[in-house]
């Protein structure tokens, strides 16, 4: 009885401290998962791996909730699942006993069916091809000899297999989901059907020159606002010859957040340089609403009107007490908090009502602060992160208080940064963009789908619709297929 007796103690010490273990590696996947989440405004990614924190989350509070010991009499009470899509096909699997007759002993009796329990779960079978057979008849006129034929509609890829659906399904997992064509061409191939990837770039390149035109045409109405966002970001470009990668670049251009059109284009470039955002705008004279970056520069001596993001500003100062606790950084984010509270009751309110709001309410407060940064400035050593952080304001001003006096301007640069942010996250799928064709090819097809994302648009849909119209479309009415005038079922 006695080793009985130890042999429990010693397992229950071991349940003790496996628990403990587990419950402490729970809280740290806890804090690493809601920790990146505390700044609001900040710019910064989530990280990729969130999904990895999901799956070990998951599989230690199994193991948790495998140790605990519970009661017989508790009924344990279940979490309440949303109902699964009624428009989804079901196949319904019977379960009933083989024999109808009662089986308690010295019983016999026939059973009678009294109801039914019924759980759903949810299957999936990975992409079906299938198989358009175009069968066209032939006529023929037993009298004169004549043959009658009706055509086949024409297609993007004329004399190849794929349909527009297949097309729009290989443009949307590469530029939209992500994945490369040799991906791609595992997952057919798993399907039941090989498509090499060098088919599958051949199909990518005459999609992209046959949707080139919508994107020259959206850039065109793009231009056509007075505010627009400018940003961008690097992605690494293949070097011919050597077989090495340099910096590139994709810019981004979206008219204002308060203009009538959703819609963004983007531009790949070989470089950073400001040349690139002076050949993009041309001609164009507005308000752009851009960071601090020197590229911009030119633009403005050029005659477009500066405008400032506020949202970088405030960043300045979060990193700043974020690094150590600064009264400054604390003050100067209070200030910027109420701002951006104004600008969120303003946000859907006529321009007149916006502008009113914005003299009455928030130059108040972002004179104040001003005045607050000057004094401030003149107290802190000027090679330190508080100088930069109020020098980054202060030199501004004028551009990042510019949405006061107009109100079509919104306080900051978030509604292009948001545009760009699936570009920066799969930039961990391209590895790299093949050449300057492939980034300008990736860049239009991107703007279609990204645009058509905007406006509550399915861009799988979107694509085949028009890549099924495209061929017989006329050029001249090529502004019915943008993605924001675009109507689904228009076929």
């Amino acid at each position: 009885m006695r080793e009985v007796s130890q042999h429990l103690l010693a397992e229950l010490r071991h349940q003790r401290a496996l628990n403990e273990k587990l419950a402490y590696e729970c809280a740290l996947l806890k804090r690493l998962k809601f920790a990146a989440k505390s700044e609001r405004h900040s710019a910064d990614q989530r990280n990729l791996l969130e999904e990895e924190l999901d799956g070990d989350l998951a599989a230690v509070e199994h193991e948790i909730e495998q140790l605990r010991p519970e009661p017989a009499a508790i009924e344990k009470q279940q979490p309440r699942r949303a109902p699964l899509p009624a428009n989804l096909p079901r196949r319904e699997i019977r379960h009933e006993p083989t024999s109808t007759t009662c089986s308690t002993p010295g019983c016999g009796c026939q059973l009678k069916r009294i109801g039914e329990d019924v759980a759903e779960k949810l299957d999936y079978v990975p992409g079906v091809f299938s198989v358009e057979r175009h069968i066209r008849g032939k006529w023929a006129c037993a009298q004169c000899q004549t043959l009658t034929q009706v055509p086949v509609a024409a297609h993007v890829i004329d004399k190849g297999i794929p349909t527009a659906g297949l097309l729009a399904q290989v443009l949307v997992a590469k530029y939209a989901d992500h994945q490369p064509l040799y991906r791609q061409e595992n997952i057919f191939a798993r399907a039941g059907l090989a498509i090499p990837r060098s088919t599958l770039a051949q199909w990518v390149g005459t999609c992209g020159a046959r949707l080139q035109p919508l994107v020259d045409a959206l850039k065109t109405e793009v231009l056509g606002h007075r505010v627009l966002h400018g940003d961008e970001t690097p992605v690494a470009m293949l070097k011919p010859g050597n077989g090495k990668t340099h910096r590139a670049y994709l810019w981004a251009y979206a008219p204002g957040a308060f203009e009538g059109m959703k819609a963004v284009v983007y531009d790949f470039c070989e470089s950073r340089a400001g040349e690139h955002a002076r050949t993009f705008l041309g001609d164009w004279r507005g308000s752009l609403i851009c960071d601090d970056y020197a590229g911009y520069k030119a633009s403005f001596s050029l005659g477009v009107t500066e405008a400032g993001c506020l949202a970088h500003a405030r960043r300045k100062f979060f990193e700043l007490h974020a690094a150590n606790k600064s009264q400054i950084a604390e003050f100067a984010l209070q200030q910027f908090a109420r701002v951006y509270e104004i600008e969120r009751e303003v946000q859907n309110t006529p321009a007149p009502q916006r502008l009113q709001v914005r003299q009455q309410h928030s130059r108040p407060i972002l004179d104040a602060l001003h005045q607050w940064m000057v004094l401030q400035r003149q107290q802190v050593a000027g090679n330190s992160a508080t100088a930069k952080a109020l020098d980054y304001s202060l030199k501004r001003w004028a551009a990042l208080t510019r949405f006061i006096d107009d109100p079509q301007l919104p306080a900051d640069n978030n509604w292009i940064e948001n545009q760009i942010r699936p570009i920066a996250i799969g930039r961990s799928n391209w590895l790299f963009a093949g050449s300057l064709r492939a980034g300008q090819r990736a860049a239009a097809v991107m703007s279609l789908i990204q645009s058509a994302r905007m406006n509550g648009h399915d861009p799988y849909a979107y694509l085949k619709d028009v890549l099924t119209r495209l061929p017989t479309h006329k050029a001249s009415r090529i502004d019915e297929l943008l993605p924001h005038h675009w109507q689904p079922g228009a076929i």
